[in-house]
């Protein structure tokens, strides 16, 4: 059997893609990854092949910088970090306008290039990132049946008759959004929504000239729908309007060894906790001064990932801890005491998985979602990073250290998550839920 995946150029896309696929390969079977260049070692140290397939024109393979990027790609982060340094709504009007063009880069080229991988790889089971549009558009119009997976929070496949794409539907407590603004936001989505679906059709239509219309573009999905975020903290009302789906709870990846981290986790005895902003948002050079000034003031060992903020701006820091550019996230959640993080949902479930509550600060996207089930699961705390300074940093940390998450029952619900999420990985789920759907082919 031969497993096709389909993988943006960008690492946090690519390592649950490829933890997924690991079912596969541990089951001697062909596993090849459709992806661009920039992730090529990262496709092999998995042991895949590579097939090239561009499918927009940035790409990240762990740690992404402005200047790195092609002409227009680096002005449109510039003005993404710009973005979330003014607010919530203004980081989500940002992303809405860029949508226009960045979610379907030359859709018809990327529709036809997909349809020549899979002539050429002639898999028996294709895999598709969710945001791969153009990818899925060209397996759409060719009839190639494929599984789709929402790598992000669920609320990136909008479902039933209210939602909007890019306009979140929850917030966390610490967030009060402007009425006016949220209206404003809404009704730029609305009219990205159609554009953006006018886009897809007439994509389609040069495809495929026969192919239904869609009405929702950020509605379709693929003939097999997996979500990579655990059921139990999805809300049952909205779960009873998804497509048939599997939760797959998290995709938690494999990591080499790191003789230097684990030399670091050998000495010391102070709780550990984990900070990291993840591969984008790390450039918040100002939250993490913010974060570093809090966690000072405790009895804690920080592991810390400075990502794109260069070290010397964070300076002085204890010479205890251990900050580097990136650090092996996996490892070193087995041993902490509390993450401190942005809300991407790699972040949040891997952290779940090794039962540690979290501190989001979240600042785009669906992180506002993932965060506020967090809150209301009472699985950690969320602050505003534009508003939060270092004494309110400090007390939440400080709560989370106590086990005090702010609702009853929450560390008992993180244990008992943190139990399924390890004793039932995502990937085991995601080939039982394509070996359904083979037999019923």
């Amino acid at each position: 059997m031969t497993l096709l995946v389909v993988s943006p150029d960008y690492a946090s896309h690519l390592y649950p893609l490829a933890t997924i696929a690991t079912a596969w390969r541990d089951a001697g079977e062909r596993v090849v990854v459709a992806t661009g260049p920039a992730t090529d070692a990262l496709v092999r140290g998995f042991g895949y092949e590579r097939e090239h397939l561009q499918l927009g024109r940035g790409s990240n393979p762990g740690v992404i910088r402005a200047e790195e990027q092609p002409p227009g790609e680096d002005d449109a982060l510039r003005g993404f970090f710009d973005a979330t340094r003014r607010g919530a709504v203004e980081t989500l009007t940002f992303q809405a306008s860029a949508r226009r063009d960045d979610l379907l880069w030359n859709p018809v080229g990327v529709g036809r290039a997909v349809q020549e991988v899979v002539d050429r790889v002639r898999p028996d089971a294709v895999v598709v990132d969710h945001l791969a549009f153009g990818a899925r558009l060209g397996l759409t119009a060719a009839g190639v049946a494929y599984t789709d997976v929402v790598l992000g929070h669920p609320s990136a496949l909008v479902v039933g008759d209210q939602e909007v794409y890019g306009c979140p539907e929850d917030w966390p407590t610490a967030f009060s959004p402007d009425p006016d603004g949220l209206a404003r936001l809404r009704r730029l989505c609305e009219q990205v929504r159609d554009e953006f679906t006018a886009q897809w059709n007439d994509a389609l239509a040069q495809l495929d000239p026969g192919a239904t219309a869609s009405s929702d573009a950020f509605a379709e999905t693929g003939d097999v729908l997996l979500l990579n975020y655990p059921d139990e903290l999805h809300d049952p009302r909205r779960t009873a309007l998804l497509p048939r789906h599997e939760f797959l709870g998290s995709c938690v990846r494999e990591e080499p060894g790191d003789e230097e981290v684990d030399a670091w986790l050998d000495h010391g005895d102070q709780p550990l906790v984990y900070v990291s902003l993840g591969s984008f948002l790390s450039a918040r050079s100002d939250v993490l001064a913010r974060v570093v000034e809090a966690l000072s003031g405790l009895d804690v060992r920080v592991a810390l990932a400075n990502g794109s903020t260069p070290r010397a701006s964070l300076e002085p820091l204890p010479g205890h801890w251990m900050v580097r550019e990136s650090l092996p996230q996996v490892t070193l959640l087995r041993h902490a005491a509390v993450a401190v993080t942005h809300g991407g949902n790699n972040s949040v479930t891997e952290a779940l998985t090794a039962g540690v509550p979290l501190l989001v600060l979240p600042m785009s996207t669906d992180q506002f979602s993932g965060a506020a089930a967090i809150e209301r699961h009472g699985l950690g705390e969320v602050l505003d990073p534009n508003a939060a300074g270092p004494s309110a940093l400090r007390a939440a940390v400080s709560r989370l250290l106590e086990g005090s998450t702010g609702q009853d029952g929450g560390s008992a619900l993180l244990r008992e998550l943190a139990t399924s999420l390890r004793e039932r990985p995502g990937p085991l789920r995601a080939r039982e839920a394509l070996g359904e759907r083979l037999s019923a082919s």
